[in-house]
């Protein structure tokens, strides 16, 4: 791998982990420290408006309406969500962020913003075109891979067993 590819490899792993550990530890040392990271991105994914269903919630999230039933009842357990039968078809579950579902989604936005404002600061207009088309280009990229193994069999597969299917496939 050309020593250009390595860098931003490992800049990119880093910067993913440091991230994700930065958003934990500031949940456990503040007021919401009895949430973990996946509850904050459930609240998040819920989002602070409309009641939403449990099915396009878990849609959204990339996880079974199971896993997140189990996580919803954490949640509610802990005053962060409530949930309520569909009037209309009593088969359609909504849920919803309470004040304190809504306090925690803003205060995780908030964490957010400042980590972009931190890293734009500094920066002038050109420059700061040039990296968010830069994040962006990212951005598409993963999502474009990440559209390769939804709703395939291929995403709870490990490269390898991939690649070995993809093998014996070109082989028949």
């Amino acid at each position: 791998m050309p020593r250009d590819e390595e860098l931003m490899s490992e800049a990119l792993v880093r910067i993913f982990e440091n991230v994700v550990l930065t958003e934990e530890k500031s949940l456990q040392a503040g007021y919401f420290s009895d949430l973990s990271i996946a509850e904050m991105h459930t609240l998040t994914a819920i989002g602070p408006y409309e009641a939403r269903t449990m099915t396009k919630t878990a849609e959204d999230l990339g996880i079974t309406t199971g896993t997140l039933t189990v996580a919803i009842d954490r949640l509610v357990k802990k005053g962060y969500v409530t949930r309520q039968r569909d009037t209309k078809d009593k088969r359609v579950v909504r849920i919803s962020l309470t004040r304190n579902g809504k306090l925690a989604c803003r205060m995780n936005s908030k964490f957010h913003r400042v980590l972009a404002k931190h890293i734009l600061e500094g920066y002038g207009p050109e420059d700061r075109t040039h990296i968010l088309n830069l994040v962006s280009e990212v951005d598409n990229y993963i999502e474009q891979q990440l559209k390769r193994y939804d709703n395939t069999d291929d995403a709870r597969k490990t490269a390898m067993e991939v690649a070995n299917d993809r093998k014996s496939k070109e082989k028949a």
